[in-house]
């Protein structure tokens, strides 16, 4: 665990602070740090290593529960979720009770575990938040503005124009003028640890760029 970067970010998107503007996506503010928050972050970190060393296991995970999204999509992270912590999360947080794992496919297939994912109430504070994790350390984010196909019509997700995707609008006149449904915000809130990625705190704590709607937080 050595990387120093933002672990499978695009190229240019390696820090929390570099990231380029993104209409669907919300962060929380960068907070002042302190030697507190500090001491709390790592003190997360070695407990939440702790907790989730068994599922570096994939079949640990999925005998606890957790399934992967787009099993048949090639992606740079997977994420295993558990809907029924993701509904435990809505009341409280448990560091050994994450949403999701997130795992990168190695060349010969096997799953490396590299981090978990937490939510969090979409009416969650940001008092409430920094409670959870400190945000001088955690940025946590929000899926915002999004364009999705009508109810019934999942298969219009692919559909473009002028070369881009329809359902990447991020306006609800845009969207309209598709005849696509336009929600203000999807899921709640959510934050990525890559604990078991590097031993780095920027690149444990980095944020990395969502492009489009992956199955995934």
């Amino acid at each position: 665990m050595n990387s120093t970067a933002c672990p499978f970010a695009a190229a240019g998107e390696a820090m929390s602070d570099q990231l380029p503007k993104d209409a669907h996506l919300r962060l929380t503010p960068l907070r002042m740090g302190t030697a507190a928050d500090s001491a709390r972050a790592w003190e997360f970190i070695g407990e939440m290593r702790r907790a989730l060393a068994k599922y570096q296991d994939v079949r640990v995970a999925e005998a606890d529960g957790f399934r992967m999204w787009l099993r048949r999509v090639p992606l740079p992270v997977y994420h295993f979720t558990s809907w029924r912590r993701a509904i435990e999360a809505m009341v409280r947080f448990d560091l050994a009770q994450p949403t999701s794992l997130m795992y990168q496919r190695r060349p010969d297939g096997r799953f490396r575990l590299l981090g978990a994912m937490y939510t969090a109430p979409a009416s969650a504070t940001e008092d409430d938040l920094d409670a959870r994790i400190p945000l001088s350390v955690a940025r946590w984010h929000a899926h915002v503005n999004w364009c999705v196909p009508p109810s019934g019509a999942d298969s219009r997700w692919p559909e473009t124009l002028a070369g881009e995707p329809i359902f990447g609008i991020a306006t609800r006149s845009g969207c309209d003028s598709v005849g696509g449904q336009f929600r203000p915000r999807i899921y709640d809130w959510s934050v990525h640890v890559y604990a078991f990625a590097s031993d780095d705190a920027k690149a444990i704590w980095c944020v990395e760029h969502h492009h489009g709607m992956t199955g995934a937080q």
